[in-house]
């Protein structure tokens, strides 16, 4: 199986033609090998426009919605990055590239301890990994982000993580119940003020936890 030429037709015919611009971001879904990402048993569904089961009902995302996420941050490099729900750890891989620093929260210790011994296999630095209730925040009380992204739909947004975000930051995430969600971006201004942004509907797996839904 040819995955790189896989890899190079679901940028091709699924991400770009669906108005993903970002330069840095289309190389980095090029370049992110989603196949190594995946349970041996969907290997031949890698770079399917679908969402994937990774086990323990969470699954890896359809590379559209994870390009489009992605672009919405618009990271530019030197951002720290906050992520709720690592996965399978490709949308880690993705935002490892294209910005300093990314903290990842993983609610299941066996999904976490799978991407984080995969991500170091692969060989990223930038990357720091925890088992917790994500919509705590970073457990660090002094820990501040310059963007977060929630890759599991939550009925708000959890607001220890709104206090996590830096002035001038974006938050990612669907909001919504669990049949359907709005992919929506929240940025903060100096004053604390939220302005919110409505991109389009979405279908993601629940964010467990605290300040999302009962498990």
């Amino acid at each position: 199986m040819d995955f790189a030429q896989l890899r190079k037709r679901m940028v091709d015919e699924q991400i770009i033609p669906r108005g993903i611009k970002d330069r840095k971001v289309i190389e980095a879904f090029y370049k992110v090998e989603r196949h190594l990402f995946v349970p041996q048993e969907f290997l031949s569904a890698s770079y399917a426009d679908c969402p994937l089961s990774i086990g323990c009902g969470q699954t890896i995302s359809q590379p559209y919605m994870a390009a489009l996420m992605t672009e919405l941050l618009e990271l530019t490099g030197k951002e720290t990055v906050l992520e709720i729900g690592t996965g399978s750890g490709y949308q880690t891989a993705i935002l490892a590239r294209l910005a300093k620093e990314v903290y990842s929260i993983e609610r299941i210790e066996q999904i976490k301890n799978n991407a984080e011994k995969l991500l170091n296999q692969l060989g990223y630095k930038n990357i720091k990994i925890i088992s917790a209730d994500g919509t705590l925040g970073w457990p660090d009380k002094d820990a501040r982000f310059d963007r977060i992204i929630i890759t599991a739909a939550s009925p708000e947004i959890p607001n220890p993580l709104l206090k996590q975000l830096k002035a001038g930051g974006k938050i990612v995430l669907p909001l919504g119940d669990s049949l359907g969600q709005m992919l929506t971006v929240a940025e903060i201004d100096a004053q604390g003020s939220i302005k919110r942004q409505n991109i389009c509907g979405c279908v993601f797996v629940p964010l467990v936890g605290k300040y999302g839904w009962d498990n």
